[in-house]
């Protein structure tokens, strides 16, 4: 039995390719931040490259996570944050990749895709605030699109999550802290029909440091029915999650030297909702020649949000709050087959093929608001979305020191939009003619019906993996290259007209149609070493090109494709565990990030910024045409020191450090730097009782959790009194259009602590042996 607190046991080097539910064998044990011992695999799946990590759940449990999506953290090189309360997807970072809420990191949870193609808010949105940490059973973290199995959202990387098949023992925690927070925790299985039962739920609540309180409320429940092992069994599973909240945007810093509240709202009704509800399935078989694995799954999910990104640069009496609602139900399969071969003169083979499906029927859009009450609709609009892919791929044993992965998939895409939006819900708009605006003659841009139709595309990507043992079986080279894409928002490959612009004769602005899928290609080489005794080390450089880029635009409060980028960066990852009771973790990815080419829209705005009547406002220092890419993060660190054995005193204490980065293309504007540090004490009975107390941003860290640079209007700004008639200084409509350029940010919560409380669920709590409270004060005596 291995100590809860083991992080990162030394893995398996020299190895090819795994199918998805190798090393998932569930005999071994192990116990968990709980108490109880768990299930969870044995031994890590073969890795194909040197920045592949494989991490089990008592590993995830063991650091503290401020909220579900932080839990990936232990991922190195990955950083999640947070700006619009505790219910919408998270944002998250990765090799220069401002992922937004996962454009280009596939996000997997047992076989099922947590990426929303086409998605009312952002295109690839994956929520992981449903995810329960202390359910997982193991986390495969993949960086590049280097497995054939790794399709849509894989440029940066892949993160594949599973839960655990049962527990030999009931859990239950119990949360309070700060600023409101609580939450119940509890899981258990038990035997039926011939199988597993395994279930689990929490509900939680939380209000944060926000003068509007997040006010979330969150329930959450899973249930599985197993029989077998992962590799050879059966398994249904079923999910709901529901979950609202207020939620306190991003600020214009500018603010906060006027005295306004970090803790403060501009808009005070932003926020949202959410569901989701899952039955998924998976059949494995396992024979010494070959093995077969079918999954199938069917998701329904809702969502509501309301955001204010610009306050009141587009509507100066109304505000700029719009919603966006998304209505989906997600039906997919995979299906993969492996065989055993002895191939090229008795060389040891392995043949796989597999088949992945998904369609979507989706109904979504977006409409301005006020108070949480639309007056009028952009977008409104029925798709369905679908693809099919085929992979396949040989991974040969050619001598003991040489191993070689070679493959390839075939993705086809389609789909169609149907527009719903009606005449008298298109956005009203001044007529425009030679003479300039006229108020008195409006019209509805109503477009709907023109941006509907259809679209199909097909993408074929190479795939390749060297392994080198050359010397012993301590030291790994890798050589990885694959072909990568991420598709794109359905409704930008029909759309013909602006759904919120005319043109400057007054008539409907034409825009240009996109492709369905974006390709990249990535490269890495690199090493994995155990050469010193206790001290595990892999470094990695990689580069990533990609076609187009989908970046965040706030006057849209959506994503839009830009110009393909290139990225070359460099990770280094180091685990030391000297003694049973001492670990340390260090990691950091350095990625030098930059658009290729020209943005002739950026410079042609450049241009309009320099124009009597707008130069004077300084708009232009931040709205130059340039190449860095924006809020691409050119360092992410972390840190970790973990301390103590399976029972008594433990601790661990996490930095993360996200380096400045540019947040226009011209570098003019630039975040501030974050680094924070959270730390855990607690003790755990043999008994399995545990108490555990958790302090996040101890040394309260005031920099922003998230920031952007665009433009925006606020009632005190002069550009806003200038460009409503409240002043006489001169403007131009390209100023008036752009905003007060700065740096908007969300900040990093005030310190906070929860204390948990937790420990056997199926006793008999009469005859059960309580904790003894003077336990952990017997320190051990080192005289007589």
């Amino acid at each position: 039995m291995q100590p809860a607190h083991a992080v990162r046991p030394a893995l398996p080097v020299a190895a090819a390719t795994a199918i998805p539910d190798d090393g998932l064998d569930s005999s071994a044990q192990q116990t968990t931040a709980l108490g109880p011992r768990i299930q969870y695999p044995a031994s890590p799946k073969e890795m194909p490259s040197s920045s592949e990590r494989f991490f089990t759940g008592g590993q995830i449990n063991t650091i503290p996570a401020f909220r579900p999506g932080e839990a990936l953290e232990i991922v190195p090189g990955l950083a999640v944050t947070q700006h619009a309360g505790e219910g919408k997807a998270n944002q998250y970072y990765l090799r220069g990749f401002d992922l937004d809420h996962g454009t280009d990191l596939a996000l997997y949870l047992d076989a099922m895709p947590l990426n929303m193609r086409t998605h009312g808010h952002g295109q690839g949105y994956a929520d992981a605030n449903f995810v329960i940490p202390e359910m997982l059973a193991a986390v495969d973290a993949r960086k590049g699109p280097y497995n054939v199995e790794d399709g849509d959202f894989s440029n940066a990387g892949t993160i594949r999550m599973q839960y655990l098949r049962k527990v030999p023992q009931g859990v239950y925690a119990t949360t309070g802290g700060a600023f409101n927070f609580g939450r119940v925790f509890g899981m258990r299985s038990w035997e039926f029909s011939g199988g597993d039962i395994f279930g689990g739920g929490e509900i939680s609540t939380y209000d944060g440091p926000w003068r509007v309180p997040n006010n979330a409320r969150k329930i959450n429940a899973v249930l599985r029915w197993s029989r077998g092992e992962e590799s050879d069994g059966l398994s249904v599973t079923g999910m709901a999650y529901a979950n609202r909240w207020n939620s306190t945007d991003q600020i214009p810093l500018r603010l906060f030297e006027q005295g306004f509240s970090p803790w403060g709202s501009i808009s005070p009704t932003d926020g949202g909702d959410t569901t989701r509800f899952s039955l998924s399935g998976r059949w494995a078989r396992e024979t010494a020649t070959d093995k077969s694995t079918v999954e199938a799954f069917v998701m329904h999910s809702t969502l509501d949000l309301y955001n204010n990104f610009t306050y009141f640069l587009t509507n100066p009496v109304l505000g700029d709050q719009f919603r966006q609602f998304d209505r989906r139900t997600m039906i997919g399969g995979n299906a993969y087959h492996a065989f055993k071969l002895n191939l090229f003169e008795n060389k040891e083979s392995e043949l796989r093929v597999g088949v992945q499906s998904r369609y979507d029927d989706i109904r979504l859009g977006v409409q301005n608001a006020v108070q949480r009450m639309p007056y009028d609709t952009p977008r409104n609009d029925q798709l369905g979305e679908g693809n099919i892919s085929l992979f396949s791929d040989i991974k040969t044993k050619w001598a003991p020191w040489l191993r070689t992965v070679i493959g390839a998939r075939l993705d086809y895409y389609w789909g169609s939009n149907q527009g719903l939006q009606a005449y008298w819900d298109a956005p009203l708009f001044p007529r425009i003619d030679s003479s300039g605006f006229d108020p008195s003659a409006p019209f509805r841009i109503w477009t709907g019906p023109a941006n509907s139709g259809a679209a199909a595309a097909q993408l074929l990507s190479p795939k390749a993996s060297v392994i080198l043992n050359p010397w012993d079986n301590t030291t790994d080279f890798y050589l990885n290259f694959g072909r990568g894409f991420h598709s794109n928002d359905l409704r930008a490959t029909t759309q013909r007209l602006a759904t919120t612009e005319l043109g400057e004769d007054g008539g409907y602005l034409s825009v240009r149609k996109q492709g369905l899928l974006s390709p990249s290609t990535g490269a890495e080489i690199g090493v994995k070493t155990r050469a010193i005794d206790r001290l595990e080390s892999a470094a990695t450089l990689f580069f990533i090109q990609t076609a187009q880029e989908n970046i965040f635009e706030g006057d849209s409060g959506n994503t839009v494709i830009a110009r393909g980028a290139n990225r070359i960066g460099v990770e280094l990852t180091n685990h030391w565990r000297p003694l049973s009771w001492l670990a340390f973790e260090g990691d950091v990815t350095a990625t030098h990030a930059r658009f290729r080419g020209v943005d002739r829209e950026q410079s042609q705005l450049f241009i309009d910024l320099l124009q009597p009547g707008a130069f004077e406002w300084g708009s232009w220092l931040s709205n130059m045409p340039g190449n860095y890419l924006v809020n691409a993060t050119p360092i992410v660190a972390t840190a970790t020191l973990e301390l103590g054995e399976a029972t008594g005193w433990f601790g661990n204490f996490k930095y993360r450090y996200i380096a400045p980065r540019a947040l226009t293309q011209d570098g003019f504007l630039k975040s501030p730097a974050i680094g924070t540090v959270n730390a855990r004490a607690g003790y755990r009975w043999k008994e399995g009782w545990k108490l555990q107390l958790d302090v996040f941003n101890m040394f309260n860290s005031r920099s922003q959790q998230i920031a952007y640079g665009y433009g925006s209007l606020i009632p005190t700004d002069p550009l806003f009194q200038a460009c409503n008639g409240g002043l006489s200084a001169p403007t131009t409509e390209a100023v008036c259009s752009v905003g007060q350029m700065g740096v908007v940010g969300h900040p990093i919560e005030r310190p906070s602590w929860r204390l948990t409380f937790g420990g056997p669920l199926d006793v008999d709590l009469l005859t059960a042996k309580a904790p003894s409270l003077s336990e952990p004060f017997q320190f051990v005596k080192f005289w007589e």
